[in-house]
């Protein structure tokens, strides 16, 4: 008797299992993760909205349209917008209705993919142009406007801004006298050629400046100075030559950031640009 009075007490203790671990479970992660994809999603949708074109975007639209078609509208919009596009930049397109429609107007007419049939008129007449232009400069078909001595410095090349005429310095031949803006001779027989050329058509124009590398390093680099400069002087003297001063958007220099060949101490680098450029990019 006296041995169970003398025995210790019995301590039971219960612990309490909170399903999860609390706040250290898993669920949040599932939540965060789906979170962060459709962050990831709304951005990449943001960045194709803001870096491809309206024709873009209707292709990328229509590869995920059913193969079957449902709506005779391609945006399978009613009412306010009708299948239009809120992203047309000049007019809005008008891509199905009217297609299939039984008495469509005139304005509600398809029109493709490319834009109305104004606008495609237009761009093929810009690009009779600028061929027509690099025609007259390189000599195509014998009516060359550019003797042998000047074409040798010049190279042209049609791009998205428009057409670029580049006159570039020869080893025996150079453009500007050495480390300045002074032009030579045949600098001023070469912008007398691009005004009479570029003086035949309205659309505005740019000049752009680059010069080659300095072989050692300068306590002061003139080369944003001298470039631009020499596009200064290829915008005067043009001008002088008769060509319209307003027609000029813009006289930029490029130093020698952008060489024409790998050696960026090649006299080669050493040239300015005219550029023609497009009407609808003015």
């Amino acid at each position: 008797m006296s041995a169970v009075k003398n025995a210790a007490p019995v301590i039971i203790k219960r612990k309490k299992v909170v399903g999860g671990g609390g706040h250290h479970g898993g669920a949040w992660k599932v939540a965060y993760a789906d979170f962060v994809t459709a962050m990831m999603a709304f951005f990449l949708l943001m960045w194709l909205l803001n870096a491809t074109t309206e024709k873009q975007r209707k292709g990328i639209a229509d590869y995920f349209n059913p193969t079957i078609p449902i709506n005779r509208i391609s945006g399978g919009g009613e009412g306010a917008f009708g299948g239009d596009s809120v992203f047309s930049e000049d007019e809005i397109a008008q891509n199905g209705t009217g297609a299939s429609g039984s008495s469509p107007t005139r304005d509600r007419q398809a029109r493709g993919q490319t834009g109305t049939a104004e606008q495609e008129a237009e761009a093929d007449a810009e690009a009779r142009k600028m061929a027509e232009m690099e025609s007259m400069l390189k000599g195509f078909g014998g009516e060359s406007m550019v003797t042998e001595n000047l074409a040798r410095h010049i190279v042209t090349r049609v791009t998205d801004e428009g057409l670029i005429v580049e006159f570039f310095d020869l080893e025996d031949a150079a453009l500007f006298v050495e480390g300045t803006a002074e032009p030579m001779p045949v600098m001023r027989d070469l912008a007398g050629m691009i005004a009479r050329v570029f003086g035949l058509v309205g659309n505005q124009v740019a000049m752009q400046g680059y010069i080659s590398s300095p072989p050692e390093v300068l306590r002061r680099d003139p080369s944003w100075d001298l470039s631009t400069a020499r596009a200064q002087t290829l915008r005067m003297l043009i001008e002088e030559a008769g060509f319209t001063a307003r027609r000029v958007q813009r006289v930029t220099g490029f130093a020698d950031r952008i060489p024409a060949v790998r050696n960026p101490m090649a006299v080669r680098n050493n040239r300015v640009e005219v550029i023609l450029l497009r009407s609808n990019r003015v």
